[in-house]
């Protein structure tokens, strides 16, 4: 009696069947994990679309290939990764909701690795879409797309860390990508990641090794790219003309500006902005227009199309000197 009782403690009343297992409804069979997974594909199943393109290849070739791609708008604006749809001929086919219809890409921007489409279609369902920055490390997420061509494949993990960096084609990084356990494989790329709410909280960009997947984050930052490449087809960034790295302050520095490390100009290109505003290799550059620096990205970030033309302070140390210079940013060609 007291085995029963355990077993009804565990399962819940129910009348075992011919096999001695409890007759229950799936919705009480299933545990909280599993439930909260059924309910995020559910959720978000009708606005992923998997995407069917031809890449040219080294040689000039055509090579059928796939991705997946995120509904973000009733009337067909979808966003995916920039390498998913790169070196084509603009155009493509999609399975979204159920139809297939024709897309054309709208604008890339490779330096982040997203690009939006638009879909021939209308009455789509859009994805909510959530905030990176909410995330937490041991989180829940799930991942929606088109691995290897099986649509609509449905993996599920847990953000294995936050803040990660991810090089592009472009050759810049993108900041903060989120690590996921989920499984994610070639055709992933350009789908869902989603948090236990169904809110899209990453596009699902590459796979780094086995067990490991990163997405570029929905954030502030990314919200306004999409916005930029739906309404204008890219997405502006000023360029400085240089090469640097992080570089430990002298301790002198270090207390006179109250952190520890700056961007040491390693080369300049000639005739660019920085050349021009008399930047030199070596020279550490502390903080632009007031704003602190201390990492290549941190100048990356500052560098948004509003600085295209304007003229800017930088704050850089040559040797024992605190200088001020004028720079004027121009814009970068990708």
């Amino acid at each position: 009696m007291a085995d029963l009782t355990f077993v009804d403690a565990i399962l819940g009343p129910g009348r075992p069947g011919a096999d001695g297992a409890r007759d229950l409804p799936d919705a009480e069979a299933l545990d909280a994990y599993s439930r909260v997974v059924t309910r995020v594909a559910e959720r978000l199943s009708a606005s992923v679309a998997n995407l069917r393109v031809s890449r040219r290849v080294r040689g000039g070739r055509l090579l059928d290939g796939g991705g997946s791609a995120v509904v973000i708008t009733p009337d067909g604006f979808l966003l995916t990764s920039a390498h998913v749809v790169a070196r084509t001929d603009g155009t493509g086919r999609a399975s979204v909701g159920g139809r297939d219809v024709e897309f054309r890409i709208v604008g890339g921007d490779p330096l982040s690795d997203l690009a939006v489409l638009r879909a021939d279609a209308g009455d789509l369902a859009p994805a909510e879409l959530g905030d990176a920055e909410h995330l937490r490390v041991g989180q829940l997420v799930v991942a929606i797309g088109n691995p290897h061509g099986f649509g609509g494949s449905v993996t599920a993990g847990v953000v294995s860390a936050l803040g990660r960096s991810l090089p592009t084609q472009g050759g810049r990084i993108v900041e903060n990508v989120v690590q996921t356990d989920a499984a994610l494989n070639p055709g992933n790329s350009g789908g869902a990641l989603a948090d236990g709410l169904g809110r899209v909280v990453g596009v699902n960009t590459a796979v780094a090794g086995f067990g490991l997947g990163l997405a570029v984050p929905i954030n502030a930052a990314t919200r306004k790219i999409v916005a930029a490449l739906m309404t204008d087809g890219r997405f502006r960034r000023a360029y400085v003309g240089i090469a640097g790295g992080s570089r430990p302050l002298p301790p002198r520095l270090v207390s006179k500006l109250g952190r520890d490390q700056a961007v040491e100009v390693v080369d300049v290109v000639a005739d660019g902005p920085a050349a021009r505003a008399g930047l030199r290799p070596e020279d550490l550059v502390v903080a632009v227009d007031g704003t602190a620096v201390e990492t290549v990205s941190d100048l990356q970030r500052l560098m948004i199309g509003e600085l295209i033309g304007a003229t800017v302070a930088l704050h850089v140390f040559r040797g024992e000197r605190s200088l001020e210079l004028e720079l004027t940013p121009i814009e970068l060609e990708v």
